[in-house]
């Protein structure tokens, strides 16, 4: 059962790092804000406006789409290396990039709490899953 919690938290750190690498390392990065032009097939395109000394503006880059984004919002970006594919920015974008990890604190608090039967270390875990999704259901 150990290794089986133990097992959910890296995959849900791993699954989350992909995206949680760009908003928590910026340095060197293009930062920006990006306005949106369109959505469709979970995916927003819209232009982007640097904030980031030597960035350059771009007319199209893509983001995968969150909940509440609209035509002609504007949204904190980071792009990706040698890409045009852009994360969202700011706290918004640090707790959505660490939704996966939330879920699976709160699988693992199930299997902590029921298979070692170890009740306050599966509430902490709980309690630190539900923070992080509340936090992202809050800022997103």
């Amino acid at each position: 059962m150990a290794a089986l919690a133990v097992l959910l938290v890296v995959v849900g750190v791993w699954t989350s790092w992909s995206t949680a690498q760009h908003v928590l390392f910026t340095k060197g990065r293009e930062r920006g804000e990006m306005t949106i032009s369109r959505c469709d097939d979970n995916r927003c395109e819209g232009s982007f406006k640097p904030l980031s000394p030597g960035a350059q503006p771009h007319t199209k880059i893509t983001i995968e789409e969150s909940i509440g984004t609209k035509k002609g919002a504007t949204l904190p970006v980071v792009l990706k290396p040698n890409t045009t594919q852009a994360v969202r920015g700011g706290g918004a974008g640090f707790f959505d990039a660490w939704v996966p990890l939330g879920g699976a604190l709160l699988m693992a608090a199930v299997v902590v709490g029921g298979g070692l039967r170890l009740a306050r270390v599966a509430w902490g875990t709980a309690a630190a899953g539900a923070l992080l999704l509340f936090g992202a259901f809050l800022l997103v």
